[in-house]
């Protein structure tokens, strides 16, 4: 936003320079971009008339004119269109300088005398275009230093304001914050009051009672709106970024700006029977003002009357409907709309206006009849007219009174660090526009309509220390009483997860959490995603319930950008929506494709697999956890090389191939493992426990079996494990094998069983009767025969 410091002091003046003016607001959260002059810098420029204009005896493009500056009548040469007798211009007499350091010289142009320029508003660094010579009004005193004129001593300054302080988006804000900074008493410009001079009023019927609460309009007949806008407004319109537009229009900008309610006036005589505040209907198309016809969709908020939209509601007018040279008769009007109906609205037709700015972020609900009033003034101070009475409806949706905060001294010293007086408290606090009720130890604020950011003490609290000044706080030397914190064994710390993944070669991804609606689809199809109401773009619309989506689109980054090797992880929340309210669910998650090493001389490499990544997640776990890994089927998984995962018997997450369907639709040159875990079962951690070590000899049988190829080595482990005694210390799968000499259907699987007694040495019929017991378990649960 921007704006005149000069238009800014109009309302209050504090006794500081434009510099401290600028650290202070920056300094209170009104983060100042910069500053600029409001005009270059140009010296002997003066208002002047033009008395006569005669074309060049030797040039089709320039004229011949006779300027006067008050004291002189000088002979100019000029090449502008408008040039014109009569006219009121600017006139760099001989010996002036224009910016750039452009200095006026007596010239002949084309054989004729020149004595001076007529300057364009470009030239003078007023505007960045300009079409011809800068026209002044017709009253403008001649001979008048134009900087002086037209108040170009100006600072013009520029204010990044983030979305909650959509109360400052204007003079009133700003000077609300100035003076409550240098406690000042705020004025505004007080105007001559207005007579009621006619009973006309135009019919509103509000249909969207939530969406617009109140709505407030007035009538006014035999308006002049071709009268030239004052060029007081015009330089304050010009220094806020606006340009002159018509006198009407320029009211309702500048408005706008002066106290920040968007405002619309209507062609009284272009409007059929009633103002309907709606919601569009299917099919219904609006011209706007620029002159971009749209096709409306249903759940954007317009005023129609019974025949037609008019306007984007809180973005633009309609092109049909505004005020134009003809007008007479205009019905100007003062809405405030939901700011969750504005949003996103104006991007969503490719739009961003001064309006849908601050509806966007909020605007006061109790300000629309004081707009109305304060354009009438000005109405009727430049365009004349008569009045009629305010046509002012409100549905029950309105926002009422502000509920009253409890405000502890206490906390005060607590949480800020600092001890304020408390007549400063509630200096502070009714400079800011709040209403403060006193009690013993502490207060009842109610914050005014205009502070949408204020709803807990937390707030009040942030405002006393931001008006107190953050470089008035004074330092102390901190106070640290250190504490041993209990630091349970049986939880990893997620740090430690981070770093067993970077030391297997990982890096670690940030994604967003809002992903794209089609990635989303393809990775989980199962889980409905939450859908933003607001999103930043189409490919960022919906919550993700998944990691996969936003890592994914990092692998094909990086494999895009010939990276061969990729290894990426993530920690963040999953959005699963149920039935009553939404879990977010703490997730890691990672990917791995390309080589298993990084090129070099000393070994060949090899494409990641399944048990590359497999290796990878167990690491994750303690020594101790008993992760079981089920051969199950995921939509986004290669059918053949999946796994569900589970910890005494509960489901923890999922791992495996990506499907070759879902590698061709998101476009990976590779084949991409992935994993996904919920973090709160990864790091639960079993705490190892110390077992005697035995004194007797190990002894190792190995056994090779001939077994279903559909039956999983875990199963024909557990299998073992259960058939045997406690002498039984470990069991170890060395090699499976189908092809030459193995039947059809069946494959050779080889298992070495570690044998050892902790009392005594184990003897040859110890061996042989675990072995044919686990023999005999096999064959039964199996139908397994040992290989030949």
């Amino acid at each position: 936003m921007k704006i005149s410091e000069q238009w800014l002091r109009t309302w209050v003046n504090p006794s500081i320079s434009t510099e401290e003016m600028v650290e202070q607001l920056t300094m209170a959260g009104l983060e100042v971009e910069g500053t600029e002059p409001a005009a270059g810098e140009f010296t002997d420029v003066v208002v002047a008339n033009v008395e006569s204009v005669e074309k060049h005896p030797d040039a089709d493009k320039l004229s011949v004119c006779q300027v006067t500056d008050g004291n002189e009548t000088l002979q100019i040469v000029c090449g502008a269109d408008n040039v014109r007798a009569g006219l009121s211009v600017a006139l760099a007499r001989v010996g002036a300088v224009l910016p750039g350091n452009f200095n006026i010289k007596p010239a002949k142009l084309r054989g004729v005398a020149s004595a001076g320029m007529l300057c364009s508003e470009k030239e003078l660094g007023l505007a960045e275009q300009s079409d011809g010579i800068m026209e002044l009004p017709a009253d403008a005193p001649v001979g008048t230093n134009l900087r002086d004129y037209l108040e170009l001593d100006d600072t013009i300054i520029e204010i990044d304001l983030t979305p909650n302080r959509g109360d400052c988006l204007s003079v009133a804000g700003i000077a609300r914050e100035l003076g409550s900074l240098n406690q000042c008493d705020v004025t505004e410009e007080v105007h001559d009051p207005y007579t009621q001079k006619i009973n006309d009023t135009f019919e509103v019927n509000i249909e969207a009672p939530e969406a617009c609460s109140h709505y407030a309009g007035r009538v006014l007949r035999d308006v002049d709106v071709n009268a030239p806008t004052p060029v007081w407004m015009i330089e304050r319109l010009r220094r806020s970024g606006i340009r002159s537009l018509g006198a009407v229009v320029d009211i309702t900008n500048y408005v706008m700006i002066e106290l920040g309610q968007p405002m619309h006036a209507f062609d009284l005589d272009q409007l059929d029977g009633r103002i309907r505040v709606r919601y569009a209907k299917e099919s219904e198309t609006i011209t706007l003002l620029d002159g971009k016809s749209i096709d409306l969709d249903q759940n954007t908020l317009v005023i129609a009357d019974n025949s037609r939209p008019l306007a984007l509601a809180g973005i633009m007018g309609g092109e049909n409907s505004g005020v134009n040279d003809q007008t007479r008769s205009i019905f100007l009007e003062s809405a405030y709309f939901a700011q969750e109906v504005i949003a996103g609205k104006a991007r969503g037709y490719g739009l961003h206006t001064d309006s849908s700015h601050r509806f966007e972020r909020g605007v006061d609900p109790q300000l629309q009849v004081h707009a109305i009033d304060r354009a009438t003034e000005l109405i009727l101070e430049i365009c004349g007219g008569e009045v009629g009475p305010v046509t002012d409806v409100t549905t029950k949706a309105h926002p009422q009174d502000r509920h009253p905060i409890d405000l502890r001294y206490e906390r005060i010293n607590r949480v800020l660090g600092i001890q304020l007086e408390q007549d400063e408290i509630i200096d502070i606090l009714e400079r800011l526009g709040m209403e403060v009720k006193s009690f013993k130890d502490h207060w009842m604020v109610k914050p005014p309509s205009f502070r949408f950011d204020i709803e807990i003490e937390a707030d009040l609290l942030e405002e006393l220390v931001r008006i107190h000044g953050y470089n008035n706080i004074p330092r102390t030397q901190p106070k640290y009483h250190a504490a041993m914190r209990e630091m349970s064994e049986h939880q990893q710390p997620l740090t430690r997860l981070r770093k067993s993944l970077v030391d297997r070669g990982y890096f670690e991804a940030i994604t967003y959490s809002f992903v794209d609606p089609k990635w989303q689809a393809i990775l989980d199809p199962d889980n409905a995603a939450v859908k933003l109401s607001n999103p930043l773009s189409s490919e960022m619309s919906v919550m993700r319930t998944t990691i996969w989506p936003g890592l994914l689109q990092a692998v094909r980054h990086n494999l895009n950008r010939q990276q061969n090797r990729v290894r990426l992880f993530e920690t963040g929340q999953v959005f699963l929506q149920g039935d009553t309210e939404m879990a977010q669910i703490d997730r890691i998650s990672g990917a791995i494709c390309g080589l298993i090493n990084d090129e070099q001389w000393a070994e060949s490499s090899r494409a990641v697999d399944f048990y590359d990544l497999k290796a990878d997640v167990e690491s994750l776990f303690g020594a101790e956890a008993e992760i079981e890994y089920r051969a199950e089927a995921h939509p986004a998984l290669h059918p053949g090389q999946s796994a569900a995962l589970y910890n005494n018997g509960k489901a923890i997450g999922w791992m495996g191939a990506l499907h070759p369907q879902a590698v061709t639709e998101l476009d990976l040159s590779n084949t991409v493992y992935i994993f996904e875990l919920d973090l709160e079962a990864v790091c639960q951690s079993h705490l190892p426990s110390f077992r005697p070590l035995s004194k007797f000899p190990e002894v190792r049988r190995d056994l090779a079996i001939l077994i279903d190829e559909n039956v999983s080595a875990q199963s024909i482990e557990d299998c073992i494990r259960d058939s045997t005694s406690k002498i039984l210390q470990e069991v170890r799968l060395f090699d499976i094998y189908t092809g030459k000499g193995v039947d059809k259907g069946l494959k050779s699987v080889a298992f070495g069983l570690i044998l050892q007694d902790f009392s005594r040495t184990l003897t040859d019929l110890d061996i042989d009767s675990e072995i044919e017991s686990v023999v005999n378990a096999l064959n039964q649960n199996f139908a397994a025969t040992l290989r030949e």
